[in-house]
């Protein structure tokens, strides 16, 4: 074996220096390191906005039967040589070599490039790359390169317009590309160069000649509310910038990661060391910006877990921490929100379930204890979409007590915008219900207009039986009686409630029956109103729910597994709590029944209580 390099005198080992042996290969390794496309044209806008251009022109079109790219800038142009002409030479000798990179040592600013490799990322864009810059004599110059090509060609072109700036040109596209659209452009370069358009205030349009379009690149703007207190402000350490939002949450808040303004990372989290709350909550969106951090040359996606990724996860360290407290706050709110907004719908649907089941079995809480409306008495809306059931029965039923009559400006008002609009639906109530033979029953139509408010005035009831035996009495102010036959049967009962030319219909099922179960007698249920509920966290107890009778609220175990495992989807957590009221109030309100009993109670509320919760 031939021995090569120097010997160390001291170690006896020999030492050398690394060498490229192919030059052209490590050129071709380079050019091809870049994997996103979007991402090489984002470096060259990158280029014309280091050029100090003020216009920037993207153009998509097709020429001969291929796409091509164009992107056009009015900034200083390439760097002219000893003569005044574009030094296109250098650009091309001088590979990994950036004069941007030198003037940064001598103290340049808002400069981004620094490897001198950036221009070769055409290869994954396109088959040839045409950059032109016009030289001092006013007289425009054209450099050529192809792709997996050594070679490169400069020539003078010939206009009659004086050319400014420079305009590069991607002809054709690769095959796939064909779907890069002027709109993913835009998108892009308004997320990857968001600080950079701002600081530079440069003006970015894209022209999709084939899709026949034109978008103007604005800076990303991020929804939420600004996080002032956490350094959005301005730098919070070793100039490390952040401008963060709390967003409702959802997969689509991201935070990225940015260095001088550019894109590195579209989410932090990309970074194994960041894959930990706060940051994988989904609740932030926004930008951390880190200039001193070290970036993989070839794709500038990646960082270099180097002393200064170090200073930069330490430094997020007590940001972290004031973040994750703020997001916990944030939960809290929403838990409590979701919970108003879940007792809400439990209760309406368990309001709807009462009307439409037999009242001397369910009547626990009153509803059906009005006596008739009051003509022109306003209803509440909110009242009569269910509350508290004293408002409910003083405002929809009319009991003694109801709302008296307002008077003044803002009471006249509000009555105007509480009114009833147009006859929407009708419902029967009870809508199944119990009668014993040769006994009677009162049955009312609650009519109401699409937005759930109680309809009174201009209507006009028609009852009929219309399977079963039976007599109906009365009827035309929306109640009727119900005489049961002397045998047992099954009776459909239907109503017509007529307003103008609308017209709605329902119907009600009565059994009727010679023996009646009857209402265990001991129920402090009723009166009370429709109950709350609380949370009480035991994760090592099996019980899911007990109801407070003294409070007039039903205790939820949120530790239970069963909790935890519905709380996961809102739909399935409003059933299960839904589930949990039907429990409670059925094994409250009929505490002498059998097990097999009380199991049919609870089918048969849920079904009805269930087909309303919305």
């Amino acid at each position: 074996m031939a021995k090569t390099g120097r010997k160390n005198k001291k170690t006896g080992a020999r030492t050398g220096k690394l060498r490229i042996a192919d030059h052209w290969n490590a050129i071709s390794i380079i050019a091809s390191s870049q994997a996103n496309p979007l991402k090489a044209v984002a470096e060259f806008v990158e280029n014309s906005i280091d050029a100090k251009a003020e216009h920037i022109v993207i153009t998509r079109g097709k020429s001969k039967g291929e796409f091509y790219l164009k992107i056009a800038d009015d900034g200083e142009g390439i760097t002219r040589n000893e003569q005044g002409l574009p030094d296109f030479r250098h650009v091309a000798t001088h590979i990994c070599d950036s004069i941007k990179r030198r003037l940064k040592a001598d103290g340049a600013s808002g400069i981004q490039g620094e490897f001198g490799i950036g221009l070769l990322s055409f290869w994954t864009v396109g088959e040839s790359l045409n950059m032109t810059s016009c030289g001092a004599d006013g007289n425009a110059y054209e450099m050529t390169m192809g792709k997996n090509s050594p070679e490169f060609s400069v020539i003078k072109k010939y206009s009659l317009i004086p050319f400014e700036g420079t305009q590069l040109t991607i002809y054709p596209l690769l095959p796939g590309l064909r779907s890069l659209t002027g709109e993913k452009i835009q998108h892009y370069l308004a997320a990857e160069l968001r600080d950079r358009i701002k600081a530079s205030e440069v003006k970015i349009r894209v022209i999709d000649r084939t899709g026949r379009a034109e978008y103007a690149v604005v800076p990303r703007q991020f929804s939420g509310r600004l996080l002032h207190d956490v350094g959005a402000a301005g730098a919070v350490s070793e100039d490390i910038y952040l401008e963060l939002y709390l967003n409702d949450p959802g997969s689509a808040n991201q935070v990225g990661l940015y260095r001088q303004g550019t894109r590195v990372l579209p989410s932090i989290i990309e970074i194994d060391h960041f894959q930990k709350e706060p940051w994988t909550a989904g609740y932030l969106q926004g930008v951390i910006d880190a200039p001193f951090l070290n970036l993989t040359p070839g794709t500038r996606q990646g960082i270099i877990r180097d002393a200064r990724f170090e200073t930069f996860c330490q430094a997020l360290v007590p940001i972290e921490k004031r973040l994750q407290d703020i997001i916990d706050e944030q939960r809290k709110a929403e838990e409590e929100r979701s919970s108003r907004q879940i007792l809400r719908k439990v209760q309406r649907a368990l309001k709807e379930a009462f009307l439409r089941l037999p009242e001397e079995e369910y009547d626990w809480f009153d509803i059906h204890g009005g006596r008739g409306h009051k003509k022109n008495t306003p209803v509440s809306y909110e009242a009569s979409k269910i509350g508290d059931s004293s408002a409910v029965n003083q405002l929809e039923v009319g009991e003694a007590g109801a709302v008296s009559q307002s008077s003044g400006d803002e009471n006249r008002q509000k009555a105007f915008f509480e009114f009833a609009g147009p006859l929407f639906s009708v419902v029967i109530s009870p809508k199944s219900s119990l009668v014993s033979v040769d006994k009677t029953k009162t049955y009312r139509a609650v009519c109401r207009d699409r937005s759930g408010r109680t309809v009174l005035d201009d209507l006009v009831y028609h009852w009929e039986i219309v399977d079963g035996e039976g007599q109906l009495q009365g009827g035309d102010d929306g109640k009727v009686v119900f005489v049961a036959p002397s045998e047992p049967c099954l009776t459909a009962l239907k109503v017509f409630v007529r307003q103008g030319e609308i017209e709605c219909m329902d119907e009600a099922l009565v059994t009727i029956t010679d023996t009646l179960v009857k209402q265990p007698t001991g129920s402090e249920g009723s009166r009370k109103g429709l109950p709350g509920y609380t949370y009480r966290r035991a994760p090592g107890e099996m019980w899911r729910s007990k109801f407070d009778a003294d409070k007039n609220i039903v205790v939820i175990n949120n530790g239970h597994r069963d909790f935890v495992y519905a709380g996961k989807k809102k739909r399935r957590k409003l059933r299960y709590i839904c589930g949990l009221f039907c429990k409670e109030l059925v094994q409250h309100n009929f505490p002498g029944l059998q097990t097999n009993d009380l199991l049919e109670r609870m089918i048969e509320l849920s079904l009805y209580t269930e087909e309303h919760l919305k």
